[in-house]
């Protein structure tokens, strides 16, 4: 008799305590950044785009995001031509051309200036994750069942 009420005291809590939890979670690397989005207990990698589609239902997350979404945005767009316009001055180096070293300086500044929008990104960011967390954990008691013998205890972690 106590087997089966113990048994569904804890399936009954772990149930209670596995719907409803989404969490964003978000990690930096040397040039990009990655975000992983957990509803329950499934992980899915997703892009900044599908992040905004995720905290649409938070309007302080998503009016944070969309902000570093812009910042991303305007940083990939600067990095991509400042890498471009460094390629043609290189090439006609290579080939044995007068390259026109003007290109070349104008792209540095062009790629030390996306660096710049890169960390407003990663600021904003962090700030609509920690906001879009904070709004949708919530309050998750951890238990812990344990059988010996003759006996059952129960442990629930706050």
């Amino acid at each position: 008799m106590y087997l089966i009420l113990s048994t569904f005291l804890m399936v009954g809590g772990h149930l209670c305590y596995s719907q409803g939890f989404e969490q964003i979670t978000m990690h930096k690397a040397f040039g990009s950044t990655r975000f992983e989005y957990t509803k329950d207990t499934v992980t899915f990698s997703v892009s900044p785009k599908e992040v905004l589609q995720i905290m649409s239902e938070d309007p302080l997350a998503y009016e944070e995001f969309w902000k570093a979404k812009s910042n991303y945005s305007v940083a990939g767009v600067m990095g991509f031509t400042g890498a471009a316009l460094i390629a043609f001055p290189l090439a006609t180096a290579i080939a044995g051309g007068d390259p026109e070293w003007v290109f070349a300086a104008g792209s540095v500044a062009l790629i030390i200036g996306s660096t710049h929008f890169s960390k407003v990104f990663n600021r904003h960011a962090q700030s609509a994750v920690n906001t879009f967390n904070k709004r949708h954990s919530a309050f998750r008691p951890h238990t812990e069942y344990f059988f010996t013998g003759l006996g059952a205890r129960l442990t629930i972690k706050f």
